[in-house]
């Protein structure tokens, strides 16, 4: 048996940690509307649980999105398990980056900011620094 997380696991339990945090909840919180400990959504978050169908449905409900937001970017080979683990790509950094916290409480302030205006000027600077 591989003792290595499923690829479609880890990439669905990012998710859950994405949305989780963007929403601004902890994983206690999550837990406790799910009737499960803040470990168990440890373990779920970094796929070393697998998520059921129902348990994931739950999760869709108490984070108010569609359960397909947890598959979207799933790559063709990660859905057909085509893993070449020598590799590290540009999208696997991105993945990493999305879940950062500090990636998280950005995007939740960024969206904080009622003013559409003001959200827009903010991105606008943020691009042009960004330009190399």
């Amino acid at each position: 048996m591989d003792s290595k997380p499923d690829p479609i696991d880890v990439h669905v339990g990012q998710k859950v940690r994405f949305r989780r945090v963007t929403v601004g909840l902890t994983q206690t919180e999550l837990g406790k509307a799910l009737g499960v400990t803040f470990q168990q959504i440890q373990k779920y978050e970094h796929g070393a649980n697998r998520i059921g169908s129902s348990r994931l449905y739950k999760i869709s409900q108490v984070l108010s999105t569609p359960v397909s937001f947890f598959f979207d970017g799933i790559s063709e080979e990660i859905a057909e398990n085509i893993i070449d683990e020598a590799k590290e790509t540009e999208a696997t950094a991105d993945s990493a980056n999305m879940v950062k916290k500090e990636t998280l409480n950005l995007i939740r302030n960024y969206y904080g900011i009622k003013n559409a205006s003001v959200r827009k000027h903010l991105y606008n600077l943020v691009k042009s620094m960004n330009k190399e």
